[in-house]
């Protein structure tokens, strides 16, 4: 058996990494609901005005800020245990699954919903310790923070900001 040349595997990995990360943009802007592409946009407006939500989403942010708003204090105090945020994270990331199965947006508005979702999951992998540039404290904070950014930026009547947020 010839051993491989690391040379050549290397650069096709490199070559396959460099096409899927020029092809996101394309990605994000398909008609397909996949929340995992990231988006290259910022976060705006509809015009001057928030998107509309639908059910599912609205109740799936709801549990979301739900078990994060309370965990804030005891964050912000260094009273969690990676245990504890790596649980909360678990949850989150669960509620996002629901979110992203069950929503059903028009293709504009659910691309702003990809950019909250990958600030949620940035937010979620340092909470389970997969960014260890970040501690776990900080990607708490980060969710709380993007759910402040999907009330100031989707129709969510009653929805309420974190106002402990950092």
């Amino acid at each position: 058996m010839k051993t491989p040349n690391w040379t050549v595997l290397t650069t096709a990995v490199a070559t396959a990494a460099m096409a899927a990360a020029l092809s996101a943009p394309v990605l994000a802007q398909t008609a397909t609901h996949d929340h995992s592409a990231a988006a290259l946009h910022k976060l705006t407006l509809n015009q001057g005005r928030k998107w509309a939500t639908d059910e599912p989403l609205r109740a799936g942010m709801e549990r979301i800020r739900g078990l994060v708003e309370p965990q804030l204090g005891a964050a912000h105090a260094g009273k969690l245990t990676p245990a504890q945020y790596r649980k909360l994270a678990t949850q989150v990331e669960t509620e996002v699954g629901g979110i992203v199965a069950n929503c059903k947006l028009e293709p504009k508005a659910d691309a702003m919903l990809h950019l909250v979702i990958a600030d949620i999951g940035a937010g979620t992998d340092a909470m389970a310790g997969k960014d260890a540039k970040t501690r776990p404290a900080l990607g708490l904070v980060k969710v709380a923070e993007s759910l402040n950014q999907y009330g100031s930026h989707f129709d969510h009547p009653g929805f309420e900001r974190i106002r402990n947020a950092h």
